[in-house]
This record gives structure tokens, sequence and C-alpha cells, in this order.
């Protein structure tokens, strides 16, 4: 039997309450940025037009699950490559790797004008890794603000989202390392500073990837997720069977459309399906029933314990007026 969230061993408990404790209100200053407590969001009460803007962390399982999750009136386009910067998606005349095989066209759609179009009620940004290489030689902090501000001015009311990834598993500095640390310096601190600071008003929202990751793999690798045992079973395999170090495998695309479904639509993953469709069509198991419920509850937990998610974590979210749940 799958123990309760609060039986997780202090290790996985305490690594979500320092998470949490840790960038409630938090400040990072001289030059480096600062984070907020920005206000939560009201819950959605229908299904949301979503367009995701980012490279192969984004992926083309994600999403599909996401829809799954939210119902056949949950719309989204993307716009990704491999490795792309935001840089790269913003000026024309720069390379987007892979663009035709990353943006098949049914659900590609151009991200200066979809995002300026006003037409979607969130956009989820995300920038390319490694981060810091991203901040320091392509502006990573000006870009973010330029494709946020062309947001605001499609939509005033838009939901803006930063998806939080993960750098290599293979990362000399430690993989669970860099997610703890790289959070509030990079992803919320030097990342969102600059758009924070001309922006006050229109914050921008967190979907936390790396910290969901952190927390199932510490809870996984502590015995504590019924069928899953470690970090490896998270990512994909190369043809050759070796691990790709940073990729997910189809398991960790169910857990990060968790973590987007339970962000964007401010309800708990409890109970939704581990018998999902991969993207091309392929039908997919997460875990057995047990296994599953425990990523649902972890996820949920690292979720509403950070107020940058924008989920006022004592207000059930009412059910959604149209979407097959």
């Amino acid at each position: 039997m799958m123990p309760p969230l609060s039986r997780l061993t202090r290790r996985a408990a305490s690594a979500i309450l320092l998470v949490s404790a840790g960038l409630s209100g938090l400040a990072i200053l001289r030059g480096r940025g600062y984070l907020r407590s920005a206000p939560a969001l009201t819950a959605p009460l229908a299904p949301l037009r979503s367009y995701h803007l980012g490279h192969s962390l984004v992926g083309a399982d994600m999403p599909h699950i996401l829809h799954q999750f939210a119902g056949k009136d949950h719309l989204y386009h993307v716009q990704r490559g491999s490795g792309t910067s935001l840089r790269a998606h913003w000026e024309p005349d720069e390379p987007i790797l892979h663009f035709a095989e990353a943006n098949p066209p049914e659900i590609w759609r151009d991200a200066r004008t979809a995002i300026g179009s006003g037409t979607y009620d969130a956009v989820i940004l995300t920038e390319m890794v490694e981060l810091r290489d991203a901040l320091k030689y392509f502006d990573a902090a000006e870009y973010f603000h330029r494709w946020a501000d062309l947001a605001r001015a499609g939509n005033p009311d838009v939901r803006l989202y930063l998806y939080e990834t993960w750098h290599r598993l293979d990362d000399p500095e430690g993989w669970l390392t860099r997610i703890d640390r790289d959070l509030g310096d990079l992803w919320l601190g030097k990342l969102l500073a600059r758009d924070s600071r001309r922006a006050p008003d229109q914050p921008v929202y967190l979907i936390p990837g790396g910290q969901v990751l952190a927390a199932v793999t510490r809870a996984a690798e502590a015995g504590e997720v019924p069928g899953l045992t470690n970090r490896e079973a998270l990512f994909a395999r190369e043809a050759d069977g070796s691990l790709d170090q940073i990729h997910l495998s189809p398991l960790g695309s169910y857990l990060i459309a968790l973590t987007h479904f339970a962000v964007l639509y401010h309800r708990t993953p409890e109970g939704l399906p581990h018998q999902v469709t991969l993207a091309d069509g392929t039908p997919y198991t997460a875990l057995d029933a047990a296994g599953a419920a425990a990523l649902q509850r972890i996820t949920w937990q690292v979720i509403t314990r950070l107020p940058q998610t924008g989920l006022a974590a004592t207000t059930p979210a009412p059910q959604l007026t149209s979407a097959e749940t």
C-alpha cells in the first residue's frame, strides 16, 4: 500500500518544505534579480487556449497528454526546436534546429503571430539550458521580457507562465543540486528579474517542472513510489540503449503533464488517468494505479507549497464547465 504523502521520508518531505520556505517572499538583491510572491490567480472555469514556446523539453508527448487530462475543449499550439533559445524564436534570421520535425502543422502556429494575437488564455515560455549560457550569451532575460510583453499587448488578461526545466543528469555539480539551487538564483531570479521590474502588475507564474521531478526522484529513491525506484526511469533511452541525460521518457512526460495541468487549471491531478496516449498514437500506462497516485500526490504537494504557481493552496478549485474530465 502506498503510504500517505505525509509519510514521505524526511529527505523527500524536507526538500519540498525547503523549496517552499526558500521561495516565499525571497529577495535576491545586488544585481541578481528578485523574487516575490505574486497574488494568487482565480481558478479557470472553462478549458484554456494555451500556447507553448520552447524546445525539446516541452516535447511532443507532454502537451498531448495534457490535452487528454484537460479535455477535448482544451486548445493548444506550439513552437519548438532543439535546444532553442527565446532569442532564436524571436529573431527571424536565427535558425531553429529541427524546426520541421518539432512542429507538426496541426499544432504549430507561428510564435510571433500567435502570442501577439490575444487568442490565448495562457502562454507558457521556457528558456534553453544550459540556463547560465542562455543568460550570458543569448540575452535570455531581455528576450523573455519581449515575449511576455508581446503576450500582454495582445491580451492584457493573459496568464503568463515560466516552465522551469532542468539540466543534464550528469551535470558535474549534481542534478538535484542544480534543481534546488537554480530555481531561485536563475529561473525566478536572473531570468525573470527584468520582466518583474518592468511589468510588476502583470506577473509571470511558475510551472515547476524541475521541482516536481526532484521531489518524485527523492521519494522514488527512498522506496516510496510503487514501481519507480530511480530517476533514470523518468528519462529516455538512446537508440543504442544508453541513457538520454536530459530528455524525458513517456513516464517523465506524464509527470510533467500532471504538473502543467495542476498549475494551469488549479486542480489536483489526483484521480487523473494513468492510461494515456502518446503523441504518436501509442497507448501508454504510467506505472500502476498506486504508482500513478503517488506521482499525482507528490505533484500537488509541490505545486501548492510554491506561491509562485499562482494557486491559493487552501481554496478548492471548481469543476470546469465544458471539458471532458
